[in-house]
């Protein structure tokens, strides 16, 4: 740990840096082992204490850097200094990394948990989802976290749609990549005509190319009406350009279309963020008409 004196005297820009660091490794720590070093919270109880009297933290920085240095914090950690110690710890943190510019992405974020206990995981059989060239892997990645919180059994992936194993989609799926089933089709499977490179017998899955469709697009039927049925596939289209007119089409001759209300100027969402809407409603509907979802042990 370096000395008190030594990190009073260092560059602001410095200082703030520094004490980062050392507030971010201390909630590591906390989290593996529930506790602190000897005499760590002292420590810290100084460092917030010499924080607080920086003037150049404004608002409500300003104020929850006075709160955390005021707080009479015990060493024995009780479960409820427990739960003040980790929250004050992660609050300093991310006052001072925004202070020096650096805002963290979600998989950044310090979890208590490790791997993901897949026995916990309920499916609703039948519930499936086909992303259709979404482009970015953080979408993808995204979707497949929302597939997997609302129970989705499987995920049908486009030829053309971003590789849920691109660092930046695993990152933003946190795990769900592992645990939740997926297949990449070899070629498109709405335009009736298979890619000349796809090779012989690759051909698209019995239980995809059953369907029954529906599409997430505009000029359907409200979410909160909407018949979500027991078994079948929701197509999610491109970031930029939708669903595919061949896609609406199988769409539009099965189960149809299912839009979501808007009420801002801008009147559209971002995919991952509609998905995860429709897929919340999709899985009530399923809970609500008593569907019995199965615990699975993983893909």
């Amino acid at each position: 740990m370096i000395p008190l004196d030594k990190l009073a005297k260092l560059p602001r820009s410095q200082r703030l840096r520094k004490a980062a660091k050392i507030f971010g490794e201390a909630e590591q720590r906390f989290i593996q082992s529930e506790k602190l070093l000897t005499g760590e919270i002292e420590y810290l109880c100084v460092i917030m204490e010499l924080l607080s009297k920086d003037e150049s933290f404004a608002g409500a920085s300003a104020s929850a850097l006075r709160k955390a240095a005021h707080v009479n914090y015990k060493a024995e950690n009780s479960e409820k200094d427990g739960e003040e110690i980790r929250r004050t710890l992660n609050t300093v943190n991310h006052i001072l990394l925004a202070e020096t510019g650096r805002y963290m992405a979600d998989w950044d974020f310090i979890k208590s948990a490790g791997m993901l206990d897949v026995s916990k995981r309920r499916v609703f059989p039948g519930m499936q989802a086909y992303l259709e060239d979404i482009r970015s892997p953080f979408n993808v990645g995204s979707m497949f976290r929302a597939a997997e919180s609302f129970g989705a059994e499987k995920l049908w992936l486009s030829p053309l749609c971003a590789d849920p194993r691109h660092k930046r989609a695993e990152r933003t799926a946190m795990g769900c990549v592992d645990i939740l089933s997926w297949e990449r089709l070899a070629f498109d499977p709405f335009s009736g005509l298979e890619e000349a490179g796809a090779e012989k017998g690759e051909e698209t899955a019995s239980t995809f190319s059953d369907g029954p469709f529906f599409a997430m697009e505009t000029g359907g039927i409200p979410l909160g009406s909407f018949p979500f049925p027991a078994k079948g596939i929701l197509i999610a289209g491109s970031e930029e350009l939708g669903v595919s007119p061949q896609a609406l089409a199988m769409a539009d001759a099965s189960l149809g279309r299912v839009s979501i209300s808007v009420y801002g100027a801008k009147a559209s969402l971002n995919v991952s963020v509609a998905f995860g809407i429709v897929m919340q409603a999709w899985a009530e509907s399923q809970a609500k008409h008593n569907l019995p979802g199965k615990f699975t042990s993983g893909p």
